[in-house]
């Protein structure tokens, strides 16, 4: 792995993305995108994370984040991504209304036997790509990035329309996560 990917500076600003295994759209429904929504929130009561800007897409996340010291970032992702992953596995295999169940059961099967960390499921890629934030200039087009993602996809004309956004909360709104405004 390169260098430039992985977490180096303890007290560090960074930009981050992780996607759904297969780059499956599994945050189609609402509901797994609220059950994520928790997990962001308790990392940030319990575990020590602070964000800064997050968007949830169909099949992949973005975030900018910090810890505020009390645990290592590296861990905390580690720790969200595996208390949501075996979380929305379990939603998917016991939601009777859900259609994509069979087939995406299956690949977080597949994935989960190619990965000797795993035990059934892999629900995550293992990539997260942290990228430590080092000026106003990156932080700003990070924002936008992060911002503009659900505008690019047609999902809504303006940013802080997005529900699964920080955008609103850029723009003078209250959002569904509360976060440090940069």
């Amino acid at each position: 792995m390169s260098r430039n990917y992985k977490f180096h500076n303890p007290d560090g600003i960074y930009f981050i993305s992780f996607a759904v295994v297969s780059w499956l759209d599994v945050f189609t429904r609402r509901l797994y995108k609220d059950s994520l929504v928790e997990t962001f929130r308790f990392c940030q009561e319990n575990k020590g994370l602070i964000i800064f800007s997050w968007v949830i897409m169909t099949n992949h996340v973005h975030l900018i984040i910090k810890s505020d010291g009390s645990n290592k970032l590296p861990d905390i992702v580690r720790d969200l991504k595996k208390f949501s992953s075996k979380k929305l596995v379990k939603m998917f295999s016991e939601n009777p209304k859900e259609s994509r169940k069979k087939i995406f059961l299956e690949v977080f099967k597949n994935e989960g036997q190619r990965n000797c960390n795993n035990k059934k499921y892999q629900f995550w890629r293992q990539d997260n790509k942290p990228i430590e934030i080092w000026s106003n200039s990156v932080i700003q087009t990070k924002l936008n990035y992060i911002h503009n993602n659900p505008v690019k996809a047609g999902f809504v004309q303006r940013a802080e329309d997005y529900l699964y956004s920080s955008a609103v909360n850029y723009n003078g709104g209250s959002g569904v996560i509360e976060i440090e405004i940069l």
